[in-house]
């Protein structure tokens, strides 16, 4: 049996890295810490702002070490405010430049390829163009299902277009010598889009471990209104349904003591911000802005429901949002706005409240009956997620399983290399 401590190259591709707030962060420095010697081919950093992070820009830099991480980047378009034609421009532009010019900084020395992809699939063409160079197999982490997602998101609508991405998610799957699906809903569709059975595994989202209970007497790291406070936090988007959350919003107007406090930004924040404000709603929707990772824990603990939510539609039901695990880690009781997969992992943790997506006025009475609730109840449900978290979605026992599966690909598989075993 290959031991994984003896220390793989590894060599992770994906589009959004530190300083950007992604879980790829957390692995890939998990990984370096337990011996492998971990290159990560990313992008110049402009996620969520839509520009350059302050220090980079076209003249980059192009390579630097991270918590004994090396990283190479190529120049890209910025997402810039997330309109279609923008956000298209960003995806091809990573996977034309890391298609182009990571062969040439990143060499050919690697065990194993691990491909990020919480969006876009384009990020694979990289990954097959060093899969050739190097015969290093490929593990692809699909954390979105493409192209139901563009379509449910109303990114994008041409048939003609959404065809053309599934043969190209038909081609990448086919090159993936390994496909980690983030929810079990996943494995249909990919088994549907020419994933083959025998190479998809099941590897969910977990937390990272700065999250963790923490006491309510732990100082908030900004101010908070005083209240019960349903709190949200991360990418404010079109998949989010802020619509429904305002709408719930507006029918607790009343209830002046229920306060929604939203930490994050995105593409949908302008609109946030104005409807809130057409809406006369500022006195208890509150918009805190993006924070760093390692200040959610303290944000968390002054809040009395977490919110998580996504759109009506059959692709989102098959997703388990990343933010649920976070909120599980750090005891929070949730209110889930969602159906499917989501909904499954907080109803069998017993740690909040479902209601169906898309409807604000379910949302508003979910809300309440928390509220109505008493704090031993609710810390109750807290409870409960933390218990989930722990058994369900462990880091170390989820990390070990990727090292062994990197491991075999590696050593025991016989490499996919455009359509040839070889």
């Amino acid at each position: 049996m290959f031991r994984a401590r003896s220390g793989l190259r590894i060599l992770i591709v994906t589009q959004y890295f530190w300083p950007e707030n992604f879980r790829v962060n957390d692995l890939a420095e998990a990984l370096a810490e337990r011996g492998h010697r971990v290159t990560v081919l990313t992008g110049l950093p402009n996620y969520p702002a839509g520009r350059f992070f302050e220090g980079y820009g076209y003249a980059g830099p192009y390579r630097e070490q991270h918590a004994g991480v090396r990283i190479v980047r190529v120049p890209l378009i910025p997402r810039g405010n997330g309109g279609s034609i923008r956000l298209a421009l960003n995806y091809f532009s990573f996977a034309l430049m890391a298609s182009l010019v990571g062969p040439l900084r990143l060499g050919r020395d690697f065990d194993a390829i691990f491909v990020h992809e919480p969006s876009p699939v384009t990020v694979g063409l990289p990954a097959i163009v060093m899969k050739c160079l190097t015969r290093a197999p490929i593990a692809f982490w699909a954390l979105d299902l493409w192209p139901e997602s563009v379509a449910a998101t109303g990114a994008l609508r041409s048939p003609l277009l959404l065809g053309w991405i599934a043969r190209l998610v038909r081609f990448i799957y086919r090159h993936c010598d390994r496909i980690l699906v983030s929810s079990h809903g996943f494995i249909p569709k990919v088994l549907a889009a020419g994933g083959e059975e025998g190479k998809i595994r099941y590897f969910p989202n977990w937390a990272e471990s700065l999250y963790g209970p923490l006491p309510r007497t732990t100082p908030p790291p900004a101010p908070l209104p005083e209240g019960f406070r349903v709190m949200f936090a991360g990418n404010v988007g079109a998949a989010q349904d802020f619509p429904a959350i305002l709408d719930a919003a507006e029918l607790l107007k009343a209830e002046t003591r229920i306060h929604w406090v939203i930490l994050g930004e995105g593409r949908m924040l302008d609109w946030l911000r104005s409807e809130t404000a057409r809406r006369n709603l500022g006195a208890t929707v509150h918009l805190q802005g993006q924070h760093p990772a390692s200040s959610m824990p303290a944000f968390f603990a002054h809040a009395d429901a977490m919110l998580v939510s996504l759109t009506d539609d059959p692709v989102f039901a098959l997703t388990v949002p990343a933010k649920i695990q976070a909120y599980l880690a750090c005891g929070r009781p949730i209110v889930a706005m969602l159906d499917g997969e989501g909904a499954r992992v907080v109803r069998e943790a017993r740690a909040g409240i479902i209601c169906p997506p898309g409807n604000g006025a379910a949302l508003a009475q979910a809300v309440l009956a928390l509220a109505r609730m008493s704090d031993a109840e609710r810390e109750q449900l807290g409870a409960n997620g933390l218990a989930c978290s722990r058994s369900e979605f462990d880091r170390a026992t989820l990390l070990v399983q990727l090292e062994q599966w990197l491991a075999e690909a590696a050593h025991t598989q016989p490499f996919q290399i455009m359509g040839k075993k070889t």
